[in-house]
């Protein structure tokens, strides 16, 4: 018996099929069709039912199958010790990332590509999307770290943040609009927007959950005339006299060469907040816990820990 027939086993269990095991473990279908029932020949039962649309175990499989992991889960716990002497760090993180959160003051792809050429057997996956999905996939063990918009309004559960990014939110808009009468004026209370078409980030991420929660102290609904995926779009649509977006504070300089004109919104004050989360408990991985330590080092001396107290946008 070998432990490769063992892994096969329970991918193909896993998987309910033959082909997507196979693609998974990256070997050809006869093979994995070979090794099982090799494995089924040296244990004189069969362990899976090949009769149906989708393979199944045996009742002699489904007794087998909690000694076939608990053999490969006491395999991998002896590699991950034996990484532990030899200083060495393996396996595959996920990471997940909202819109924005990749900018010069934390800079996403340097970090990545120094911890990668420190531990050059690990395996990294980036992928993007709203906060909301991004949690729900951190509590149900789907990513191992993320990027995330959030506010302060109350613990999360389950999970640990550190705040990355935070940086007020302002109103974006062409050096004519009438919202910056009188000339001079430094600041734009919320409630000037009320009766204004909105260019936004999405729902579900950090600034379009900010803004959304502040009209609503305002006393208000925003009116949302354009969603754009991109932050870089927001600054053109607004160049383009689309509506007035809403966005991360930026220099004078740099809004006047995009065409634009920029006031800090107030009453209430609108801040973006982007914060690495992680479930409390940790991550499950060595890989992954020695890039949350390399993600934590590289965060601005200033960001105080918020364990579990800020909430979701």
């Amino acid at each position: 018996m070998e432990l490769r027939q063992l892994q096969y086993f329970l991918t193909v269990v896993e998987e309910a099929n033959f082909t997507r095991a196979a693609a998974r473990l990256h070997v050809a279908q006869p093979g994995v069709s070979a090794q099982i029932r090799q494995l089924e020949r040296e244990l004189g039962q069969p362990l899976l039912d090949r009769s149906g649309r989708r393979v199944t175990t045996t009742e002699a499989g489904e007794a087998v199958l909690p000694y076939a992991r608990a053999a490969l889960a006491a395999i991998e716990g002896m590699r991950q010790t034996v990484d532990e002497f030899t200083g060495l760090v393996r396996g595959h993180v996920t990471i997940g990332v909202v819109s924005g959160a990749a900018t010069d003051e934390y800079d996403l792809a340097a970090l990545l590509a120094d911890f990668h050429d420190e531990h050059p057997q690990v395996e990294i996956s980036l992928t993007e999307d709203t906060s909301a999905r991004m949690l729900t996939a951190l509590r149900r063990g789907e990513l191992d770290l993320a990027l995330v918009g959030v506010a302060d309004e109350g613990p999360l559960p389950g999970l640990s943040l550190q705040v990355v990014i935070d940086t007020p939110l302002v109103a974006a808009m062409t050096p004519k609009d009438p919202l910056l009468l009188p000339v001079g004026r430094t600041t734009l209370p919320l409630a000037a927007l009320a009766d204004r078409p909105l260019i936004s980030l999405p729902r579900g991420t950090g600034i379009r959950g900010a803004l959304e929660r502040a009209c609503r102290q305002a006393g208000f609904q925003p009116r949302i005339a354009f969603e754009v995926a991109a932050p870089s779009l927001l600054t053109r649509f607004a160049a383009r006299g689309l509506g007035v977006a809403v966005l991360p504070e930026i220099s004078s300089e740099d809004a006047a060469a995009l065409g634009l004109r920029t006031l800090p919104l107030t009453s209430p004050r609108l801040r973006g907040r982007i914060a690495l989360a992680w479930p409390t408990d940790g991550p499950d991985t060595p890989a992954a816990k020695a890039l949350l330590i390399r993600m934590q080092k590289a965060l601005p001396p200033a960001r105080p820990a918020q364990d579990t107290r800020s909430r979701m946008s």
